[in-house]
């Protein structure tokens, strides 16, 4: 396994040296709420989602409130759906990895699996070194940033933006994808308008209806049904 490993490592470059930066980032917010090493460990191991997991740092800090939160994981986590259903094939002969490979399915770890194994690994196996190095490098990244902000005294006011800060990050590169489908002729206007109008119909909409303290998981469960009632009406037309 090891070996797998070594060979691997290159192929995970990329994303060690975004989840070190965005675990720092994480593991000096957790600090500043109060949390030490152990609840770094212990989350960016159990929990191990970038998105959920600062979500989850004000809730740590407000009484408990269980229905919300597993609302919340299920709504941000919900892309996870799609990504097991595209990796049944791939993950079907994995053996005893299967439950970790399951576990650890991150965006990154899926966009690196989707590559396949090289030829001569098994395929179990390299999936697994894949997803291990990304959860060390986030763990690592994690404890390093719990580690500063102990040690380091420097303002950590605004550190709570990096999560939104990776966002909107992702919807600029979303939509320079889009952009460049349009100008090649594989994506229509509709099909690239859709996501953002109905992002921020929904986004606006729910903050005007239940103001900003409750708008995130009405907006994410409207979102959600837009893009099912679209998936269903796009079944629909196929079949007539």
């Amino acid at each position: 396994m090891l070996g797998t490993i070594r060979r691997a490592f290159p192929r995970t470059v990329p994303v060690l040296a975004g989840y070190l930066f965005l675990g720092v980032a994480y593991g000096v917010a957790l600090r500043e709420k109060g949390f030490g090493l152990a609840w770094a460990l212990l989350m960016s191991g159990a929990i191990y989602a970038g998105s959920m997991q600062f979500a989850m740092l004000g809730a740590l800090t407000q009484p408990f409130a269980p229905v919300t939160a597993a609302l919340m994981t299920l709504l941000v986590n919900a892309r996870h759906i799609f990504y097991g259903l595209s990796m049944l094939e791939k993950y079907k002969d994995t053996g005893r990895w299967k439950p970790y490979l399951i576990f650890s399915l991150t965006d990154e770890t899926y966009s690196l699996v989707c590559q396949g194994a090289p030829e001569g690994e098994e395929q179990g196996r390299w999936y697994a070194a894949v997803s291990m190095l990304d959860q060390a490098y986030w763990v690592a990244g994690s404890v390093a940033g719990v580690v500063l902000g102990q040690l380091l005294p420097f303002d950590l006011t605004g550190i709570d933006f990096a999560m939104t800060a990776l966002f909107t990050v992702i919807v600029t590169e979303q939509t320079a994808d889009a952009i460049k489908a349009l100008r090649q002729g594989t994506l229509s206007p509709a099909e690239a308008l859709f996501p953002p109008a109905l992002g921020l119909v929904c986004t606006l909409g729910s903050l005007l209806l239940v103001g900003k303290d409750s708008f995130l998981l009405l907006a994410m469960a409207l979102m959600l049904a837009g893009f099912f009632l679209r998936y269903r009406g796009e079944r629909g037309g196929e079949r007539a």
